[in-house]
Parts: C-alpha cells; sequence; structure tokens
C-alpha cells in the first residue's frame, strides 16, 4: 500500500487518485458543498473493502470540513465554523445512538506539546453533565443527555496504552457512544489548524507521524467511535514538495511550454523529496510559529461543536 503519511481520508483519496491518474476510486463516493465563502464541507464514504484497501482507510463515513483564514478568523467566523462542525457531528451521533444515550468524550494528546494539546484542551469546555444528573436531578432540564469527558495522557507519561485505560471507563461507565479528539499529520500545509475530520471509524493515535499506537474503535471498545481530528503538522518533505510546486508555478509563468517542469509538477513528489531530506534515520515533523493561536482557535470550534450538538 502507497505510503501516504496523512490522517485525512480526503487527501488519501486525492492521493490515490493522482498517483493512479483516476477520476473516480470504485468503493469511494464523495461529494462537496459550499457554505459560504471561507467554509467548505467535503464527504467520503467508503462503501466496500475495495475502497478501504485503495486508500488505507476502514469503511464508514469522512467528513472533512476547510476553513479559509482561520489565523485571522473573527469570533463570528469562529462560531459559523463550530455551528458548521455541530450540524455534520449531530448527524454522524444521531447515526449511532439515540438522543437520550449516553456520550464520553475523550480529549488525546499531550497538553505540554502544544501542535499535541488540541484534545486536552477541547475537554476543559465540555459542558459535562453525567454527574449533575447523577447527583442533582432537580436541576437539570429533563431530556439532558449525560456526558462525560477525559483526557487520559499519553503513554510516554502514563506507560498505559489509551485504549486500555478506556475499556476500564467504558467498562465502568458504559457510555452508548464514544467520541475522541485528536491531532493529525496531513500532506498539505494549507491544511495544518484549518481541517476538521470527523468520522465515524475510530482512530490509530500517531499513525500519521510514523508513531502508530493501539486503534481506538468499535472492535476494541464494544462502542461506536466518533473521531474528530485537526492536522496540527507536517512532514518536512511536505513542506519542501509544497515548496516547489509554488517555484515551478511560478516558473511557469514566463515558461508555459516547459513539459519538464509540466511533468514535474503533475507528480507526486512527496517519496523523491522524503528521500532526498532524509539524513541518516531523521525525518523531521513541522508545525507553524503560529500553532499557539492556531490551536486556541480550533479548541474554540471543536468544543463548541461538541456542545452544541450533544
Amino acid at each position: 500500500m502507497y505510503n501516504f503519511r496523512t490522517d485525512l481520508a480526503l487527501e488519501r483519496k486525492d492521493i490515490y487518485q493522482k498517483i493512479n491518474k483516476l477520476e473516480k476510486i470504485e468503493g469511494i463516493e464523495s461529494t462537496e458543498e459550499d457554505i459560504n465563502e471561507n467554509i467548505k464541507v467535503s464527504r467520503v464514504k467508503i462503501t466496500n473493502e475495495k475502497g478501504a484497501q485503495s486508500i488505507g482507510k476502514p469503511v464508514g463515513n469522512y467528513i472533512t470540513i476547510d476553513v479559509k483564514k482561520l489565523k485571522l478568523a473573527s469570533d463570528e467566523e469562529i462560531q459559523k465554523t463550530a455551528e458548521t462542525l455541530s450540524g455534520e457531528l449531530k448527524k454522524i451521533i444521531d447515526m449511532h445512538t439515540d438522543k437520550q444515550g449516553d456520550i464520553l468524550i475523550v480529549g488525546l494528546g499531550n497538553i505540554y506539546v502544544t501542535p499535541d494539546a488540541l484534545g486536552p484542551k477541547v475537554i476543559n469546555e465540555i459542558d459535562v453533565t453525567r454527574h449533575i444528573i447523577k447527583y442533582l436531578p432537580q436541576y437539570v432540564e429533563e431530556g439532558t443527555r449525560p456526558v462525560s469527558a477525559i483526557s487520559p495522557g499519553v503513554l510516554g507519561t502514563t506507560g498505559i496504552e489509551t485504549v486500555e485505560i478506556l475499556k476500564g471507563i467504558v467498562d465502568n461507565i458504559k457510555p452508548k457512544l464514544l467520541v475522541v479528539i485528536d491531532a493529525l499529520a496531513s500532506r498539505s500545509i494549507e491544511r495544518i489548524s484549518s481541517t476538521i475530520q470527523i468520522s465515524d471509524t475510530g482512530i490509530v493515535p500517531g499513525a500519521g507521524v510514523g508513531n502508530t499506537r493501539q486503534e481506538i474503535s468499535e472492535k476494541s471498545l464494544g462502542i461506536p467511535v466518533i473521531a474528530i481530528g485537526i492536522p496540527t503538522v507536517v512532514e518536512l518533505a511536505t513542506l519542501v514538495s509544497d515548496g516547489i510546486d509554488i517555484f515551478i508555478d511560478r516558473l511557469q509563468e514566463k515558461a508555459e511550454s516547459n513539459e519538464y517542469l509540466n511533468k514535474l509538477q503533475q507528480n507526486d513528489k512527496y517519496e523523491e523529496v522524503k528521500e532526498a531530506l532524509n539524513v541518516g534515520e531523521y525525518n523531521m515533523i513541522v508545525t507553524p510559529k503560529e500553532i499557539d493561536d492556531l490551536i486556541e482557535n480550533m479548541k474554540d470550534i471543536v468544543a463548541r461543536g461538541i456542545n452544541f450538538a450533544v
């Protein structure tokens, strides 16, 4: 299977189509919708095992929300993005549980490493209700859904695989559904902290940066798992490959007939660039210098989106 090095199903689909010069992949359906001039929603549905094998993602639904100019986003734009996320999340939650089913929100990542801190930061903003319903029911509106939240930390600081922690929690509190938030890796610098992926197939923490941990999914936990992920890092090879594309664009403005440049841009250069940049066994993972502000924006969007949806 091709080394995609991205967690985004939409990117994998596009890469696979580009490499194999296909207009459509068997077993994969996709649609796009423009919400406004800055927000676009893409929906990818993998319908069978052939489609799953093509892009290395399980059969299921993958929704991608792209947001332009998030670095400069106003509170109004952040709110609109949160509402878009909420609408898509509510649809996918309703597919897997009833309107009163207990939900456990899980924030993956390391709060002390900014590009990996999205999950724990979101957890701090979630409106949890399970304890209020249990101990102070008189203060809760009838029909309120029980919501609990946990940030289990990372293997390097706990010594415990995240899925092992979650198994213990699930066995004790018996939620009907998990919503997992995690930072992802992308193959495009344009998607850093400006793309949200929602999927109903679970998540494999660390897969996008080659540090694969145990899968968190219905298969491992026995209940449906919805994953919300946002790219916060790219590989150095991706950064350079995108830079070459920009360089070629500028050259082609003056040399449109140059067949070599046209061919170079049409092909996927990632593997060649990666091979050239790797020194020994090192491969750099890159994040923008504005990552602190971007994480704060995305934390607000995801937390509000989840709170509105549940």
